[in-house]
């Protein structure tokens, strides 16, 4: 080895190692145990911080329908349906208690016999009748298997007979119900009744 590359392999072995020999400047006139507590105490306050942070929730269109003790939300469903008839030149519709509660029944007659069917319990127009609901036109989609409302809009969409009856004219009141029945081939029966009065 001649004594150029002695000096060569001493300059790397020396740049190499003076980085990992020299240790980092004492700031602020910190030790190492001072500067461990420091940051400790920032992660401390910062898992505080986290601890208050709300993490939002899921929205109400992903909701799992099949789960025990899953609400639908009402509310967020005549909002999409509304929403979706105004971007076909329709008016919106509002979520009527009676009409709830007539799709609850329908979604708990047809998961009771695990069978989806308009007539299960009978058809719609013997049902609003027997329920008292003074309808002057009303519309109903069934389907079953959709876990979400999303999922269940959808398939309505896509569907030419469900989608007439989500654009149907003329109607201003909605109910909609999903019940689960985990014992079921489909696990969620939902119902959708439109009408007007």
């Amino acid at each position: 080895m001649t004594a150029f590359d002695r000096q060569k392999l001493a300059a790397v072995h020396h740049s190499a190692t003076v980085g990992m020999q020299q240790r980092p400047a004492n700031l602020w006139g910190f030790s190492d145990v001072k500067r461990t507590m420091v940051a400790l105490f920032g992660l401390l306050v910062l898992a505080g911080c986290a601890a208050d942070t709300k993490i939002p929730e899921e929205p109400a269109m992903y909701l799992n329908m099949a789960q025990p003790g899953a609400v639908l939300d009402n509310q967020a469903a005549a909002i999409l349906f509304s929403q979706y008839r105004q971007n076909n030149g329709l008016g919106t519709i509002v979520v009527d208690p009676d009409l709830v509660r007539l799709a609850e029944q329908q979604s708990q007659a047809m998961a009771a016999r695990n069978k989806m069917d308009h007539d299960v319990k009978a058809p719609l127009g013997k049902r609003l009748q027997a329920g008292g609901y003074p309808a002057t036109v009303a519309v109903e989609n069934i389907s079953a298997g959709y876990h979400t409302l999303a999922e269940a809009f959808s398939g309505w969409r896509d569907s030419p007979p469900h989608k007439a009856n989500m654009l149907k004219s003329g109607v201003t009141k909605m109910g909609i119900a999903a019940v689960y029945a985990p014992n079921t081939k489909y696990k969620v029966f939902w119902t959708l009744i439109l009408a007007a009065t």
